[in-house]
């Protein structure tokens, strides 16, 4: 399938690939997706959601938000729930390095694989990952292009609609139907 991906595109995905790494994520997610399609700023679809009034900078720190794990291992959302039913998160941290060491909590990173026991490419990216690259394809296709680009992955992610890409561009205020619209449009317009 990355045979038809523009040269862009290519680097959107080996973007996602370092950013997972770099994060200690095994596979990667939609959010890594969107981060690749941020990285390059001069491309349609970070042109599109700058006209629509999303700035990259905020989307890269949205999914910053829900992707880091604090000191506690756990993320915003857990943490205020735990807080609300009365659970003193940062007490029970305290308690835990104290006994344990400062980093008790901190997440292990996996092992490398064998070179035997190494998986096919396609393991590096979770479920929803792999449909918003199929979805692409699928888009691409729709329109009748022979190629996938950029705009195409942001359209995969789009449509997917359930991945934390998709849900960081909802909180940043995008209206998914629009700018499903707008990049089809402005796909029109270039050809």
């Amino acid at each position: 399938m990355f045979e038809r991906f523009t040269d862009r595109a290519r680097a959107v995905v080996r973007h996602a690939l370092v950013e997972a790494q770099t994060e200690g994520r095994r596979p990667v997610g939609t959010e890594h997706l969107l981060l690749g399609v941020l990285a390059d700023r001069d491309n349609l679809a970070v042109r599109l959601l700058a006209a629509d009034g999303i700035d990259a900078d905020a989307l890269r720190a949205a999914v910053a938000r829900h992707t880091v794990r604090g000191v506690d291992g756990l993320g915003a959302a857990d943490a205020a729930a735990l807080r609300e039913i009365g659970v003193d998160l940062a007490a029970i941290v305290a308690r835990i390095e104290e006994s344990f060491g400062p980093d008790a909590l901190r997440e292990a990173t996996p092992r490398p694989r064998r070179w035997w026991r190494r998986r096919h490419d396609s393991g590096r990216f979770s479920p929803r990952a792999k449909k918003v690259l199929e979805l692409s394809l699928r888009e691409a296709l729709r329109l009748r292009h022979r190629h996938i680009g950029t705009e195409h992955i942001l359209l995969g992610l789009l449509r997917e609609g359930n991945g934390l890409g998709a849900q960081v561009l909802v909180e940043a205020g995008a209206d998914v139907d629009d700018l499903r619209q707008r990049v089809e449009v402005a796909l029109r317009e270039a050809a």
